[in-house]
């Protein structure tokens, strides 16, 4: 792993991104996490990070704001479409799976989610 350039090395760039040195978690989870305007605080609640470690993150995204935000928005493009790709690939299989008769003994249980389900529509 080699220092990103900030000067510290506080944030790092691995095969993950850009990531607190010493943890698994990336500019990009702290990122997700100030998109949904979540404070600092709340944020530490959240991940398993010291108040340095997120200071820390929180300087290199404001001073490195537009090459972060870029990245971000690449990892999010990608994972939009690494989310599609699946849903494609097992949509027919979640069609086969829902049009499967419930197991033997469990018909009861079905006909009350089927009621549930049919409840929340109407309420929508």
């Amino acid at each position: 792993m080699a220092p990103a350039s900030n000067g510290q090395s506080a944030i790092v760039r691995t095969e993950r991104g850009l990531t607190i040195s010493g943890t698994r978690i990336t500019l990009y989870d702290v990122m997700d996490h100030l998109a949904m305007g979540k404070p600092p605080q709340v944020i530490l609640n959240w991940l398993p990070l010291t108040e340095e470690q997120l200071d820390a993150a929180l300087i290199y995204i404001e001073r490195n704001r537009d090459e972060v935000e870029s990245e971000y928005q690449e990892i999010l493009k990608t994972a939009e479409e690494i989310r599609q790709y699946w849903e494609e690939r097992n949509r027919e299989r979640f069609a086969r799976i829902a049009a499967a008769p419930p197991k033997a003994g469990r018909e009861t249980l079905w006909e009350k989610l089927r009621a549930q389900k049919a409840r929340h529509a109407a309420e929508l």
